[in-house]
């Protein structure tokens, strides 16, 4: 459970530009500046709740002018001050900003409103009312229904609302979970999907070590597997230097102890035999090869 809270705290605040709890808190009125970002293409937003019980924090995002619904662009990049209005409409809630504006900058508040339908929808599909703070993570992160019924339709567990957050945040889509299930995997639990997406867990990747002889990995092996950086070539290397198809756990420790093909070949070069794999890591370990 600690690692999977890990990863959604690590979901989040790699997706969102944050601080102190990672989305802003949704009160009635949560403050907001715009500016140009670095590309001058798209308009840098900052959200930010200041409520003196609820700490400090920010959501920012890049929108295109057309994200940005009813703004004034040329007002706001235009010299002086002038009121200007927008809104920023998703599928599970909209904001709705009036503040003033020029110079390409622009600052003021906005009411939060959640959408009713998809509060409901989450309801119904038993993952619960989302409080006011997981109801603005949802429009913040845009949660989209095409996720829930794609979950739904996988036959995963019912995610909580905190696990659909993380779900989207990642980029977890239908196309993603339907490819998966091609490649022979449908994990058991919500948390190792957003493990999976998290470090980048693919088909494309689960086919490298299907290619090699390594098909039907457990879902917690490949996972390892990823953490680790171990790739079909460095398996392949050792396949090469005489030690056959490894196991995982194998695999993981020595990858996890920087040992290499090239090591194993250094150690076999100067012994009568063939170090096993745990006479490798004492080797490793003790600095008897280098």
């Amino acid at each position: 459970m600690n690692r999977y809270l890990a990863f959604l705290l690590a979901v989040m605040c790699a997706t969102l530009t944050v601080s102190s709890a990672c989305v802003a808190a949704p009160f009635e009125w949560v403050s907001f500046t715009l500016q140009p970002d670095r590309t001058g293409e798209r308009i840098h937003a900052t959200f930010h709740d200041d409520s003196r019980h609820r700490g400090d924090s920010n959501w920012s995002s890049g929108f295109l002018p057309s994200e940005l619904i009813g703004l004034d662009v040329a007002g706001f990049r235009g010299s002086g001050t002038r009121p200007l209005h927008f809104a920023i409409a998703r599928e599970a809630g909209r904001l709705d900003c009036d503040g003033n504006g020029g110079g390409n900058r622009a600052s003021g508040n906005c009411r939060f409103t959640a959408d009713p339908a998809f509060t409901q929808l989450l309801v119904s599909r038993g993952i619960g009312t989302p409080t006011r703070d997981q109801a603005f993570g949802l429009m913040a992160i845009n949660a989209h229904r095409e996720l829930i019924d794609a979950v739904a339709a996988a036959h995963y567990p019912t995610p909580s609302v905190d696990d659909l957050i993380a779900l989207s945040a990642l980029g977890v889509n239908g196309r993603y979970i339907s490819e998966l299930a091609q490649a022979g995997y449908r994990p058991q639990a919500i948390h190792t999907l957003i493990e999976f997406k998290a470090l980048g867990v693919t088909p494309d990747w689960i086919g490298g070590f299907a290619r090699i002889g390594y098909g039907s990995i457990p879902a917690e092996e490949l996972v390892q597997l990823r953490a680790l950086n171990v790739t079909p070539e460095f398996i392949a290397g050792f396949d090469r230097a005489g030690y056959g198809r490894l196991p995982v756990d194998s695999l993981v420790q020595l990858k996890a102890l920087g040992i290499t093909p090239e090591f194993a070949r250094s150690a076999q070069a100067s012994s009568k035999a063939r170090p096993s794999v745990g006479e490798l890591v004492q080797m490793k370990l003790f600095g008897r090869i280098r």
